[in-house]
């Protein structure tokens, strides 16, 4: 049972840098922030969980069910996320690339203290056993001060696969399409630094900042940090209705506002891009109709531009009706991971892919979100993101692209590039 109380917050931006200074006392934090993102499907403008009360963390071995039974025993709020190597629990699969962060594959935790603000209302969710602190905690929030932030020392940030070797791994995969192993594959490669030592706060503050993505995360387990910038909803679950939005097509902003509207116009008709989108959107069809109501898997938009700070996307969305002898789980577990960052057919293509990529993947292409205590849920894809293990001063982020039949791999190369710039800056 929890406490649940109103306050109006008169400067919402200024309240969410006081309570992200607050909640780093705190083990457990995941910060969840819209950024006023002119979005459809958007339940509040940023929340806050911290302090676990009860958490899961587990390998990828029987995750799913292990999350299934957490979730339907608590019957609260769980944030946490589910990393990309849960596969290998869907699917006779394994992972056993280079792995420099070492992240459990699931994490969940049941929050003392949550934080929801839509708009100028917050609501405030605290678990009985403290609900007395209720008071105590908004005056130290309100009362925080700016953020004191020692400069970092600069990160020798270093590419696991090199251009020319990424033109080779490209190549190989561009055979596996001729051949007919499959038609579609996101592939990705990892930049790192070792011996890093970064502000994870300040640097989560940076990308925020020069991205004010839909899906941005600030995460924290102890001294492990996810730091996302993510434009993508992996999936939605309110009531019976799902929600997903594959993201498939990338075009540069340009500061221009000409060359920058000819930049999204190409997008928009380039039939590489719309291909690339329109297979993916087939797949999380397919994936949806596994536990929907017969005949309710539907696509809503098709291959629509939105734009971003850093870039301009191609997203659809496709809803279903939730035949209700699935659980939230259930779903989950038949749609991951996403299709946006495996490909088609899908098992084939994460074999593939574990071949030719250097990097375990983790966190990164996972999802990051929330159940409700109804059982509803929103999850993000793992994109755009800096990962830390402050243990072992390891920093990592990782970009991908779709290739298909039609993809040339310097221009993919130069995609990866462009989505790793916020990354690059920050950590600069």
């Amino acid at each position: 049972m929890r406490l649940s109380i109103h306050k109006h917050i008169s400067n919402p931006e200024q309240f969410k840098q006081q309570l992200l200074i607050w909640a780093q006392q705190f083990r457990e934090v995941i910060f969840l922030d819209s950024n006023s993102y002119p979005q459809e499907y958007s339940s509040f403008s940023f929340t806050l969980a911290v302090n676990a009360f009860t958490s899961l963390k587990t390998d990828f071995y029987n995750a799913f069910e292990d999350l299934k039974q957490y979730q339907q025993t608590t019957k609260d709020w769980l944030f946490g996320y589910l990393a990309y190597d849960l596969k290998n629990d869907v699917e006779p699969l394994q992972s056993s690339n280079f792995d420099g962060l070492d992240f459990p594959d699931l994490f969940f935790f049941q929050p003392k203290k949550i934080f929801i603000l839509k708009e100028n209302q917050l609501e405030i969710q605290y678990l009985l056993m403290c609900d007395d602190e209720v008071e105590q905690d908004f005056d130290e929030i309100v009362k925080s001060q700016k953020w004191k932030v020692e400069s970092s020392a600069s990160l020798k940030i270093e590419q696991r696969i090199s251009r020319n070797l990424y033109v080779e791994k490209v190549t190989k995969m561009l055979e596996h399409i001729h051949k007919g192993d499959m038609y579609e594959a996101n592939f990705c490669m990892e930049f790192f630094a070792k011996n890093g030592i970064i502000n994870p706060l300040e640097k989560f503050q940076k990308l925020n900042e020069i991205s004010q993505a839909p899906f941005s995360v600030f995460f924290k387990n102890h001294k492990q940090f996810l730091l996302s910038a993510s434009p993508e909803r992996y999936l939605k679950k309110t009531g019976e209705k799902l929600i997903s939005q594959p993201i498939k097509g990338t075009s540069k902003r340009f500061s221009d506002p000409l060359k920058d509207e000819k930049s999204k116009q190409f997008l928009e008709s380039d039939s590489k891009e719309r291909a690339e989108n329109i297979m993916i959107t087939d797949l999380v069809r397919n994936d949806l109709s596994h536990t929907a109501q017969k005949g309710s898997v539907e696509v809503v938009e098709l291959c629509k531009i939105y734009s971003f700070l850093q870039v301009h996307q191609m997203i659809s969305t496709v809803t279903s009706k939730l035949d209700p002898q699935y659980s939230p789980i259930d779903v989950l577990k038949t749609t991951f991971p996403m299709g946006s960052m495996t490909g088609a057919p899908k098992i084939s293509v994460m074999k593939i892919i574990e071949n030719l990529e250097e990097t375990k993947r983790g966190l990164y292409s996972g999802a990051v979100g929330y159940f409700t205590p109804e059982g509803d849920f929103d999850f993000n894809v793992v994109i755009r993101s800096i990962l830390y293990n402050q243990e072992n001063q390891y920093v990592s982020f990782s970009v991908g692209s779709a290739i298909t039949a039609k993809s040339v791999p310097e221009k993919e190369y130069e995609e990866c590039l462009l989505k790793a710039k916020a990354m690059h800056e920050v950590l600069r």
